[in-house]
C-alpha cells in the first residue's frame, strides 16, 4: 500500500491523490546527470536495535547524513515514543521527492508515523499512522516532498523495536496515461514491483460478460487451522464458464501460499504474484532441524486462484481461505470473485471431432 503525500503548506493540509495526478507540476521530468555521474543511489537503513557486539557501522549514500534514535515523552502523556531521525541532504536541486518504504511489525497501537521537518524545526508533512494494525510483520510506503525538508522522523510508540528497516530512493516524474474507460487506480511504480494495490468495488459490476463481486474489502486474519480461516458465502444465478478468485495477502510464506476450499472441497493453493528476489520485503527464517531457509514476504502480495466451475453450484456457495501448512499467521484483504459468462461478442473456437 502506498500513501501519497503532497506538499500543501499554504493550506495546512496533507492531500492523498491518484498517482496519475501526483506532483504533476512539482517534480522534474528527469534527474539531470552528466556522463560520468550516475543517479543517486538508493539507501537501505537497518534500524534494528542489535547488541553492540553484533552490530556493524552501516554504509549509506552520502545524501544520508545521519541516523539517530531517541526517546520522547510528550507533555501530559504517560506513554513514551521512540524517534528514528534520518537527516537527508538532496544530491541536487532536481531531487525533490523521496520514496520511503518502512518495514515494521504492524502492531495495534504501535503503528509508526513519518514526519518531515525543515531546518527551523517546523514539520512539513505528516503521513498519519502507517499499516493497518494487523499484528503481523509488514511494510508501508510513502512519498515525501523534500522541498524545504532536511530530516525525516520515524515516530513509533514504545521502545521502537517494532521498526526494522527503511528503504529510501529518489523519485522522478514521467508522463502517465490511462484508458478513459478503465478505472483509475492508485498506481505508484514502486521499486522491485509494478503490481498496483487491488481495487475493491462497492457494488457488483458487469463488464463484457464478466461479473466482479467484492466478498470482503477489510483485512481478515487467517491461520493454518480451519477455525482460523476466512469464510465467505456468495450466490450465483447461473453456472459461469470460468471463475477467478483474487485477494491480497500480507506476510505469506512464499513457498506455502493460502489454500482454498469451495463447498467443502480442497481446490488447491493460490498463485502469488511475486516481486523480484532483490526486494527487501523477503524475510528469511530458519527453524531447528531444518537445513533450508524459507521466506515470507513482509508486505501485501496479489493472490489468485482459478476456481473449477464444476465445484461451483447455482445458489449459495461457501468459500474458505486458510493458510498453507507451516505458514503460521497471515491476513487477507480485498477479496473478490469474478464470474465469466457467454457474451454476445465472445471470442471462442468450436472444434468438431475428426
Amino acid at each position: 500500500m502506498v500513501r501519497i503525500i503532497l506538499l500543501a503548506l499554504l493550506f495546512g493540509t496533507v492531500t492523498r491523490v491518484y498517482a496519475q495526478e501526483a506532483f504533476s507540476d512539482a517534480l522534474h521530468a528527469s534527474i539531470e546527470t552528466t556522463p560520468d555521474q550516475a543517479p543517486a543511489e538508493s539507501a537501505w537503513l537497518d534500524l534494528r536495535q542489535n547488541a553492540p557486539q553484533n552490530s556493524r557501522t552501516q554504509e549509506a549514500p552520502s545524501w544520508v547524513e545521519a541516523v539517530t534514535l531517541s526517546a520522547t515523552q510528550p507533555a501530559g502523556d504517560t506513554s513514551s515514543k521512540s524517534v528514528f531521525r534520518i537527516r537527508v541532504s538532496p544530491p541536487g536541486p532536481d531531487y525533490q521527492v523521496l520514496f520511503c518504504r518502512l518495514f515494521f511489525d504492524d502492531k495495534p497501537g504501535q503503528q509508526p508515523e513519518l514526519i518531515a521537518w525543515d531546518e527551523s524545526g517546523t514539520h512539513v508533512v505528516r503521513s498519519g499512522a502507517l499499516g493497518l494494525g494487523i499484528d503481523l510483520p509488514s511494510s508501508d510506503s510513502v512519498l515525501i516532498p523534500m522541498t524545504g525538508a532536511s530530516s525525516i522522523d520515524i515516530e513509533v510508540p514504545g521502545d521502537g523495536k517494532s521498526v526494522r528497516a527503511a528503504y529510501l530512493d529518489w523519485m522522478a516524474s514521467s508522463a502517465l496515461v490511462h484508458p478513459l474507460n478503465a478505472d483509475r487506480r492508485e498506481v505508484i511504480p514502486e521499486p522491485f514491483s509494478s503490481m498496483p494495490p487491488l481495487h475493491s468495488l462497492s457494488e457488483d459490476v458487469e463488464h463484457f460478460g464478466t461479473v466482479t463481486a467484492t466478498l470482503a474489502k477489510e483485512p481478515i486474519q487467517i491461520g493454518t487451522d480451519i477455525q482460523e480461516s476466512a469464510a465467505f458465502q456468495f450466490g450465483i444465478e447461473a453456472q459461469p464458464l470460468a471463475a477467478l478468485l483474487t485477494f491480497e495477502v500480507a506476510n505469506p510464506r512464499v513457498d506455502a501460499p493460502p489454500e482454498i476450499y469451495l463447498n467443502g472441497q480442497d481446490i488447491g493453493p493460490v498463485s502469488l504474484v511475486l516481486p523480484e528476489l532483490a526486494d527487501p520485503g523477503y524475510r528469511g527464517q530458519m527453524e531447528s532441524l531444518l537445513k533450508q531457509m524459507y521466506f515470507r514476504y513482509t508486505g501485501w502480495l496479489r493472490a489468485q486462484k482459478i476456481v473449477p466451475i464444476t465445484s461451483l453450484k447455482v445458489g449459495t456457495n461457501d468459500l474458505i481461505v486458510v493458510n498453507g501448512t507451516g505458514s503460521g499467521n497471515s491476513a487477507i484483504r480485498g477479496t473478490q470473485i469474478q464470474l465469466k459468462y457467454l457474451w454476445d461478442k465472445s471470442d471462442y473456437l468450436l472444434k468438431t471431432g475428426q
